[in-house]
C-alpha cells in the first residue's frame, strides 16, 4: 500500500491498484481522510463509487476524537469563491467573564474554540439522551472523515481538484492522490480475475491468482479465500468504513454480508469497489453488448461499461436486484403537516 500524508492530516492511501491485460485500463481504490467540510466536493464526481463514515453510526464520543478538522489555509475575504491571499487577522473569542473585556486570539485559537463549543453541546444532547445521528451533525463542521473511493475515470478529478481555483483542502487531497498514484504499480489482472480492496493477491507457481488477507509472506493453504470470500471480504471492510472498523474476518464478512442483502432493500454501495476485466477489446452495438453479463452500456467509441467503470465489470452490477427501477409511486403517503401549492406560473 502506498500512503501519502499531506497539511491538516490529510492523507492518501491507495489499497488496491489494478491494470486489466485485456485493454490496459487501470482501476484504483483509495483509502482517505480528510476534512468533512469538503466532502460533498468529492462527492460531486459521478464516475466514483464510494463508502465514508456515517453520522449515524459512528458513537458520539468517537466523533469527538475526531473533531480536529482545522482549515489549513485561512484565506482572506474577497469577491469570488477563490481567496488569492492569507489572512492574518485576529478573532473574538468568548468574553472574558470575570473582566467583562473581549478577548481575540488567532484563527486557530478561534476554530478550537468554536469545536469546543460544539463537542460541549454533543454531550449536552447525547447525556439527555438523543440520537447520534443528530448529536453528531454538531459536530460535522470539525470533522475528519474516512472514505473509500474507487474508479476507472480519474483525469476530470485531478484537472479540476489538482489547481488552484480549487478550495485548498481538496487541491491537498488531490496533491496526496496525484502522489500516491505516481508512486504506486498496477498489479495485472485478467478476465475472471478479481480487484478487491483490503484482500490481498498472489500467484501460485501456475500463475493462478489466490486471494488473502494474511500478512505472511507466505500464508498457509487455510488462510486462502475462495473468490465468493475474497468479494465478500472486500464488500464487507468497504461497508465498514460506515462506522472507521476493518474486521477483515470470515466470520464478520458473513455477518455483513446477510446484513447488505437479505433486506428488503439490498445496500449494494459496499460491492461497487470490486471489479474484474470485461473480457473484450471493443463493442459494435448493444446486441453483442447483451451477451456479456454486468456490461450495463457502451459509449460512442463501442467501449464497454459496468455501471460508472470503463473496461471493468462491476461487482454490483452482478448482483440481483442490486438496484430499484419499479417503486410504487401510487402509494398511500401521509400529507398531515405538508403545504402543497400548484402555482402555474412558477
Amino acid at each position: 500500500m502506498i500512503k501519502v500524508v499531506g497539511k491538516g492530516g490529510i492523507s492518501a492511501t491507495i489499497i488496491a491498484h489494478s491494470k486489466s491485460k485485456v485493454n490496459g485500463k487501470e482501476i484504483i481504490t483509495y483509502e482517505l481522510e480528510y476534512h468533512r467540510f469538503i466532502h460533498s466536493e468529492l462527492m460531486t464526481h459521478r464516475t466514483f463509487s464510494r463508502n465514508a463514515a456515517s453520522s449515524r453510526a459512528i458513537p458520539v464520543s468517537k466523533m469527538i476524537d475526531l473533531t480536529t478538522a482545522v482549515p489549513i489555509y485561512w484565506g482572506k475575504n474577497q469577491a469570488g469563491m477563490q481567496a488569492n491571499e492569507e489572512c492574518n487577522n485576529e478573532v473574538s473569542l468568548d468574553w472574558d467573564y470575570f473582566n467583562d473585556i473581549s478577548v481575540e486570539g488567532t484563527p486557530e485559537d478561534a476554530w478550537i474554540e468554536a469545536s469546543s463549543n460544539a463537542i460541549y453541546k454533543a454531550r449536552c444532547f447525547d447525556e439527555a439522551g438523543y440520537h447520534k445521528q443528530i448529536v453528531n451533525r454538531l459536530l460535522e463542521p470539525f470533522q475528519m472523515i474516512k472514505v473509500v473511493v474507487t474508479a476507472t475515470e480519474w483525469d476530470n478529478f485531478f484537472w479540476l481538484r489538482f489547481h488552484k481555483a480549487a478550495q485548498p483542502e481538496i487541491q491537498e487531497l488531490a496533491r496526496c492522490m496525484l502522489v500516491a498514484k505516481k508512486h504506486s504499480e498496477a498489479e495485472e489482472l485478467d478476465a475472471g480475475e478479481w480487484h478487491t480492496p483490503y484482500v490481498s493477491h498472489m500467484r501460485d507457481f501456475s500463475g493462478e491468482l489466490l486471494y488473502t488477507t494474511s500478512e505472511k509472506e507466505v500464508p498457509s493453504c487455510d488462510e486462502f479465500l475462495t473468490l465468493e470470500e475474497a468479494l465478500h471480504i472486500s464488500s464487507s471492510c468497504t461497508a465498514q468504513t460506515s462506522y472507521r472498523k476493518n474486521d477483515s474476518t470470515l466470520e464478520k464478512a458473513d455477518k455483513v454480508w446477510q446484513m447488505l442483502t437479505t433486506d428488503e432493500r439490498i445496500h449494494s454501495s459496499p460491492t461497487e469497489h470490486q471489479a474484474t476485466p470485461i473480457d473484450y477489446y471493443h463493442f459494435y452495438d448493444t446486441t453483442e453488448m447483451e451477451s456479456f453479463d454486468g456490461v450495463t452500456h457502451i459509449d460512442k467509441n463501442g467501449k464497454g461499461w459496468s455501471n460508472n467503470f470503463c473496461g471493468w465489470i462491476q461487482h454490483r452490477a452482478l448482483i440481483a436486484n442490486n438496484n430499484c427501477t419499479s417503486f410504487d409511486y401510487d402509494q398511500e403517503i401521509d400529507e398531515t403537516g405538508l403545504v402543497i401549492t400548484d402555482n402555474k406560473e412558477m
